[in-house]
């Protein structure tokens, strides 16, 4: 499941969560790709939009309805594949002082193979203000000759079904998550996606293992607790529907991973869904390293608090989510044993025999990022920059404008490769340039800020910015929407 977010009248696509956004109105597409034996591959799209976000006029029962007019076009090399223009409305309400409701749609695209671009449109029937685009693109991918696994759909709510509905898979009725953020008060990630092939592959009535768990999106590393799996029986088309409990999973950025891994345990298929959790009340368990002998180790020959805390603080970018956690507390009120135990079991998980070598390795780009961006107010390591560069290494460019008129000073950093995502981009500004402090603006990364007005907020140095304008304007000497869609 991908899903779209877009901020006032203009979109920034976050790959699996996308938030639509004009002027007053809210909503989000998400989307997910699926294959079936009668009608081949087709994609599922979920829109959700916010009820108070929505302009309700009274119709003709003299209720108070919203209506939203969607069109979705898919195409490839300009040419138009499948469109559908429609209107979504709301329920029916007789009172607006505190709307406190939501509506979603659900629709259904036949599409051949391939590589598409989406064009999306929408708008506030009643409110013409609102009116915005938006384009992304995406793939619909299943060989014939290996086994595959579909979109992961996001579940909100299920019930038993005999009928055949457009909601309907798997014998239940599947009301889809539409977003890709799960509050405190959400428990338990729901999720539903399908295999194929496997008997083709594998043979008929063969035993093969389906895996799910939740891994760092930071480390890409599963969490123990957090998985599940199903055994299963080859057939053209299997299904999985399951969940996981989330109680007690930290705040942070994850990846859902579906695997499925034939009787030698050899992967033959993959599938991962990004999501972020907000769970502050998630604590470090510090028991779980208290028996961890350290009396020959690296991390025992660091006798000095301080300096443990400042190394253990520089651990941040590559953290994973738990981690984070047991560095956010007041490290100072741990006893020195129990940050030497939480030092050397970070770098064994990383490295199990080489812990200390892998420490040194990351040491050296430490004291890197501190040289280059340390400030007055913070260490290297604590600004965006040198955050940036430890977690996910060196940018291929780094383009610098520190000079141009109107615009504060900026830098773009571009990522040929980073995990697995391509060509991703960094965009950095100071207001401050007496503090070399420059704080992450946009990023087109999974689980990075995203703000399609970055290059609105780079210019408010002496230029007078609407709010509702993106881009900004086109002063001479402006080289920042060139710069980041060819870095140099």
């Amino acid at each position: 499941m991908k899903l779209l977010r877009i901020l006032l009248i203009s979109v920034i696509f976050i790959p699996y969560c996308e938030q639509l956004s004009a002027k007053n109105l809210k909503a989000f597409l998400s989307y997910s790709s699926f294959w079936s034996p009668n009608d081949g591959s087709y994609l599922e799209t979920y829109l959700g939009v916010v009820g108070k976000s929505a302009l309700f006029v009274k119709n003709s029962n003299g209720k108070f309805q919203g209506t939203i007019e969607v069109t979705l076009i898919f195409k490839q090399n300009d040419s138009i594949k499948n469109f559908r223009k429609y209107n979504l409305l709301s329920p029916e309400i007789t009172d607006t002082s505190n709307i406190d409701i939501n509506f979603i749609d659900q629709q259904r695209f036949v599409l051949p193979q391939g590589n598409y671009q989406l064009d999306v449109q929408i708008k506030d029937i009643n409110n013409p203000a609102s009116s915005f685009k938006a384009t992304d693109s995406l793939s619909i991918l299943f060989p014939k000759e290996k086994v595959s696994i579909s979109g992961i759909q996001l579940v909100d709510t299920y019930t038993p079904t005999a009928n055949s509905t457009i909601l309907s898979k798997g014998g239940f009725e599947i009301v889809p998550y539409i977003v890709d953020f799960f509050p405190q008060s959400i428990h338990k990630i729901i999720f539903y996606c399908e295999i194929y092939n496997t008997q083709k592959i594998l043979g008929a009535n063969e035993k093969y293992l389906l895996k799910y768990s939740i891994e760092s999106a930071q480390t890409q590393i599963a969490l123990a607790d957090y998985s599940g799996y199903k055994k299963e029986i080859s057939n053209e088309v299997n299904a999985l529907f399951s969940e996981i409990s989330i109680d007690n999973l930290p705040s942070g950025n994850y990846n859902l991973v579906i695997e499925a891994r034939n009787k030698e345990n050899k992967l033959m298929a993959l599938n991962k869904l990004f999501f972020q959790r907000s769970n502050p009340q998630a604590e470090y368990s510090v028991k779980d390293i208290s028996t961890l002998d350290i009396s020959t180790t690296f991390a025992k020959k660091i006798v000095s608090k301080d300096t443990l805390i400042d190394f253990i603080q520089s651990l941040y970018p590559i953290a994973n989510e738990m981690e984070r956690v047991f560095i956010d507390n007041k490290l100072k009120t741990y006893e020195l044993l129990t940050l030497q135990q939480f030092f050397y079991n970070f770098w064994v998980n990383r490295n199990k025999l080489e812990p200390e070598k892998a420490w040194t390795t990351y040491l050296t780009e430490v004291n890197l990022v501190n040289a280059k961006y340390s400030n007055q107010i913070k260490k290297g390591y604590m600004s965006d920059r040198g955050r940036v560069l430890l977690q996910y290494g060196h940018p291929n460019t780094i383009t610098s404008s520190p000079l141009e008129p109107s615009n504060y000073p900026y830098e773009i950093w571009h990522y040929y490769t980073l995990q697995n995502q391509k060509n991703r981009k960094f965009v950095f500004c100071t207001r401050d340039e007496v503090t070399n402090d420059y704080e992450l603006i946009h990023s087109d990364a999974i689980g990075e800020i995203q703000n399609t007005a970055w290059q609105a907020q780079i210019q408010k140095r002496n230029t007078i910015i609407d709010i509702d304008t993106q881009k900004g304007s086109n002063h001479w000497g402006n080289n920042a929407d060139d710069f980041f869609k060819n870095p140099r």
